[in-house]
């Protein structure tokens, strides 16, 4: 007796497919309960801090940087403004997709950058020539004036917040800088998974429920009709720090 034959689907048909069960994976509530649980549990050992790009720290899931990926790729922004830089290994791995794509600036803003950090990110040369970096608090005026000296007016912007998580913050940043994000480009909301999960008994923060960046985003959203989620990219993460934070700007 033959075996059935292996259906071959079309790039079209693939596509379909991926989808119609990323949609359906959305509806599997107990494995989306599973996988905020798994990702809770692993932060208490500092999971989501292990990621690198070339050797650097990049404080993001995999998951999420490969939607950043997906976002970069289709959208080919000529400038990405990150809030909340870190040890800089998310500034390497936005400038290692831009030079492959060609073109395009990056913008990193920390309240401490330290020298060795920029020391270390200048040795990798090219990629680190179209890096930006701004010290200073992301809400003083002072900031976003360099900011937008720049971009120069440009709409072709992505925007990361991951800085300070607090409600006031957050709301700030996204009143900031939602301005300079153009239509068909995208604004990322960090963290909103601080929301959904229980207070860490490790990392004792001044954020949580009722007090985040996903409480910021949804005053955001009830006053502002530029943006809304990416249901396309979010349905299929299921390991995720951004739940609802992944933004494309609908009109300029």
């Amino acid at each position: 007796m033959s075996e059935p034959q292996k259906k071959m689907y079309s790039r079209a048909e693939f596509e379909q497919l991926r989808k119609d069960e990323a949609a359906r994976m959305v509806g599997d509530k107990k494995l989306w309960a599973d996988a905020l649980d798994v990702k809770y549990r692993a932060g208490e050992y500092f999971w989501i801090h292990q990621t690198n790009w070339l050797g650097e720290p990049c404080l993001q899931l995999p998951q999420d940087m490969f939607a950043m990926q997906e976002i970069i790729f289709n959208t080919k922004p000529r400038y990405i403004i990150e809030v909340g830089t870190a040890w800089g290994g998310s500034l390497l791995f936005y400038s290692t997709l831009l030079e492959i794509l060609g073109g395009g600036e990056i913008i990193g803003i920390d309240i401490y950058i330290p020298d060795d950090l920029k020391a270390r990110i200048a040795s990798y040369g090219k990629l680190s020539e179209r890096i930006h970096w701004l010290d200073g608090s992301s809400i003083d005026p002072a900031t976003v004036e360099k900011v937008n000296k720049i971009t120069g007016g440009s709409r072709e912007v992505m925007i990361l917040l991951d800085s300070h998580h607090t409600h006031d913050h957050v709301i700030q940043e996204l009143n900031l800088y939602s301005p300079l994000v153009g239509k068909g480009y995208y604004l990322i909301c960090g963290d909103t998974t601080i929301e959904y999960q229980p207070e860490s008994k490790v990392r004792l923060r001044p954020w949580g429920k009722g007090n985040s960046p996903k409480s910021a985003l949804d005053a955001f959203m009830k006053t502002n009709d530029r943006f809304a989620v990416d249901t396309l990219i979010e349905n299929k993460l299921l390991l995720t720090n951004n739940p609802g934070g992944y933004l494309k700007c609908l009109k300029d």
